[in-house]
């Protein structure tokens, strides 16, 4: 028998060290998302006890930052929402370009089942939400929040269930949580950008043309795009487009080129590194100022309320619908192969994971309803959306797991 040639032992070299790398992905972000659900738990327990006054004055806090002319003011709230997620950002889009040019949406097949489902995803809890609201114009503006998913929260369902969940849906879950964040990053662009500083704007290019030399050039070193990522943050956070979106900008520009003598290119070491900042830092900390829903004055209305509801139901329903909806259709026309050992149970499962929309929701709740008083609307429905998900979800896939083993083969199509 003859030796596997050296092409051969390069590909299989570099095919475990992707699988390695999403089996480290998932670890972090399951573990991350139990300490989002910790940080919530938090967060509610503060704003509904004598801690209350405190917890509220704590993120209205005032920061400011200044040099020279200079000068960025904010509460501590508004930092953590413009800032700290800017970075959480910058890691989707490193998380984006590496699956799209290395990883598991490296080609046409891969990428068409999670991306279509992720547009029904998008579009069916959308469609909910702006149907319950549709007699209230202002209300409408909150459309986007339920097309959001949680990438963490909903890992962190799927890995409760242990190996009754077969690696392809795991992956499955992993790829239409992508396509719903690049989906928020284009919602956010486009429909939650406040009015523009043209001046601020033109600043932003230079950055920009700074970060595309770079590139070109193949610098391999880290300190030259986080200077000029910070700048175009501020450049962007000035101009009135989200600031958030200067990280995925950022990202973008980052090259996939080892540096010398490294093991791994500097995206991936930039990716690894920021993964348990963020998953242990940024996003609990995020959670903790943003889930503190007040239950004072919550009656039984509260959960009809048109907003409330459209996010709950958009969430629950919508999503679920939408998801499974277009995985069938897709299968069913042959656009899309069924992943292997998975079964429709199983897809449907995931579908329900996917309205888990927590922190994404959150947070695009916060920039649709930016100065009025849906807060607790907001949270609230945000909140019992995405637990009534993580019960559905979870209950059919350790339902679907105990019946059918995930190491069974997958029904003939």
């Amino acid at each position: 028998m003859s030796s596997p040639s050296r092409a051969e032992s390069s590909q299989s070299t570099t095919t475990n060290r992707l699988s390695s790398m999403i089996r480290d992905f998932l670890a972090m972000e399951t573990a991350g998302g139990i300490v989002l659900v910790i940080a919530s738990i938090l967060a509610v327990i503060c704003a509904n006890s004598f801690v209350g006054p405190y917890y509220q004055s704590f993120l209205q806090t005032p920061v400011v930052i200044q040099i020279g002319e200079l000068k960025i003011a904010k509460p501590l709230l508004l930092w953590i929402n413009d800032g700290l997620m800017a970075v959480f950002f910058f890691l989707v889009g490193l998380e984006m370009k590496r699956e799209f040019k290395i990883g598991e949406l490296s080609s046409v097949k891969q990428v068409s089942l999670p991306g279509i489902g992720a547009i029904g995803g998008i579009v069916v809890p959308a469609l909910i939400y702006v149907a319950i609201n549709w007699d209230s114009p202002q209300n409408l503006n909150g459309w986007a929040i339920p097309a959001a998913t949680d990438i963490a929260f909903a890992l962190a369902v799927l890995a409760l269930l242990g190996d009754r969940v077969p690696p392809a849906l795991k992956v499955l879950l992993l790829a239409i949580a992508i396509f719903d964040d690049l989906g928020a990053i284009i919602i956010i662009a486009i429909f939650y950008t406040s009015q523009l500083s043209l001046t601020s704007l033109w600043l932003a290019v230079i950055p920009l043309i700074g970060l595309l030399i770079l590139n070109l050039r193949g610098v391999t070193k880290t300190a030259p795009y986080v200077v000029l990522g910070i700048i175009l943050w501020i450049c962007v956070l000035k101009s009135g487009v989200h600031a958030t979106l200067a990280g995925v900008v950022t990202a973008l520009a980052i090259p996939l080129i080892k540096p010398e003598g490294a093991a791994h290119t500097l995206l991936e070491d930039m990716e690894h590194g920021l993964h348990r900042w963020v998953a242990f830092g940024i996003l609990p900390l995020f959670a903790f100022a943003n889930a503190g829903v007040s239950f004072a004055g919550i009656s039984l209305e509260s959960f009809i309320e048109p907003v409330k509801l459209g996010i709950s139901l958009g969430l629950f329903i919508g999503k679920q619908v939408g998801v499974f909806g277009l995985l069938w259709l897709a299968i069913t026309l042959g656009l899309a192969t069924m992943p292997r050992g998975v079964s429709w149970l199983q897809l449907y499962g995931v579908a329900a994971l996917s309205g888990i929309g927590f922190t994404m929701s959150l947070f695009i709740g916060s920039l649709a309803f930016e100065h009025s008083d849906f807060d607790a609307p907001i949270r609230l429905g945000v909140i019992t959306g995405s637990l009534l998900s993580a019960v559905l979800g979870f209950a059919i896939l350790s339902f679907e797991g105990t019946r059918r083993p995930a190491t069974e083969a997958p029904p003939a199509q």
